[in-house]
């Protein structure tokens, strides 16, 4: 594999949501990594989140299974596991096993809860965990009950990135001549942290405790989503005053008086309801060719049908095509290392000791 990480050997046992897309996220940057599924194990070779691995079966309840995989760690830099806390050390795969096998070793571990605290063996999803961080709480609209943001936050942003991110750190440690180690990687608290700066605002008086009247929570009429004639949304994102005021002009409001006070939280259900009667009028398009690629920092809100096929994305190949499925390709981009392109994932055949 080529890319940053090329060289790097990661040991994936299998698991859903955070474990696999950190497995990708190394993946997309060159690491190699094998994933190990339980024998019999349904493996949709179409999957995004398993893209560009090796994949070999292993039943880790049986000596030769576990004897396998702690051959594979052997030559690995790094393992990734998503079990209740326990599950692997029942299994005979634990920490203190496989840094005794590997001392440089990164053994990193996602859980909903944590490796520790009152609620480390409960089960849980994404929506329980950003629910405990605070997070769940700030994301909805006001007087209405707060709306999940899909499983982006908890398993995704706050879980697999959290993880890859705790990997490369730990790895690069350990080339510094640091010792392996395992990392606790808790989505609560990844998710915690994803909120950090909305913490701030709390403290400094910016920002209410509550959801949809705040600056980017939908509160503000100039940092919302509206409907178009036909149905369709789009996004406007004016928070600065400069360009606040090209937003007006380009619509035709800068004149407007009633919306001259940005800023007057009092004033913004009014003002919004003057942008929505606005937008409402034309359809999508319109105001894509008004405003589209302007300083009004406006968006049309497209789906994901269409998202492959805007120009902007198109252009930059956002999106890629493996196995026939249209999915994000690798992010971020680098000046000078490339990437090699997503693959579809190869099933192997572990060797297993006798």
């Amino acid at each position: 594999m080529a890319g940053p990480l090329s060289g790097i050997r990661i040991v994936e046992i299998a698991g859903l949501g955070p474990g696999p897309f950190a497995g990708m996220m190394l993946a997309d940057h060159g690491a190699e990594v094998i994933r190990i599924e339980r024998p019999g194990a349904r493996v949709d070779l179409k999957d995004p989140l398993l893209r560009s691995r090796r994949i070999i079966s292993l039943d880790l309840k049986s000596a030769r299974g576990l004897a396998a995989l702690r051959d594979e760690v052997r030559r690995a830099d790094g393992l990734i596991e998503g079990f209740r806390p326990g599950v692997m050390e029942r299994l005979g795969a634990g920490p203190d096993v496989l840094l005794a096998d590997n001392p440089r070793l990164i053994y990193g571990r996602v859980t909903g809860w944590g490796q520790t605290g009152p609620l480390a063996q409960a089960a849980g999803h994404d929506i329980n965990y950003i629910a405990l961080s605070g997070t769940l709480h700030t994301i909805g609209r006001a007087g209405e009950r707060p709306v999940p943001p899909l499983n982006l936050v908890g398993d995704f942003g706050g879980g697999g990135m959290m993880l890859a991110f705790a990997m490369v750190s730990a790895l690069l440690a350990v080339r510094a001549g640091g010792s392996g180690q395992v990392i606790d990687c808790a989505m609560t608290d990844g998710a915690a942290l994803l909120n950090a700066m909305m913490y701030g605002m709390l403290d400094a008086g910016d920002w209410q405790d509550r959801r949809g009247v705040n600056l980017i929570d939908g509160g503000a009429h100039f940092y919302d989503t509206y409907e178009c004639a036909d149905g369709a949304y789009i996004a406007v994102g004016a928070i600065e005053p400069q360009f606040y005021a090209e937003l007006r002009r380009r619509i035709g409001l800068d004149q407007d008086a009633a919306l001259d006070d940005q800023l007057g939280k009092a004033g913004w259900p009014a003002m919004r309801e003057i942008l929505a009667a606005l937008f409402r009028s034309q359809p999508r398009a319109h105001w894509c060719s008004l405003l589209e690629g302007t300083d009004a920092c406006f968006a049309p809100v497209v789906s994901m049908g269409e998202a492959p096929l805007h120009p902007h994305n198109a252009a930059r190949g956002t999106f890629v095509t493996v196995c026939g499925v249209v999915q994000p390709g690798p992010a971020p981009r680098y000046s000078t290392t490339v990437c090699d392109a997503p693959t579809v994932p190869v099933i192997a055949v572990a060797a297993q000791p006798a």
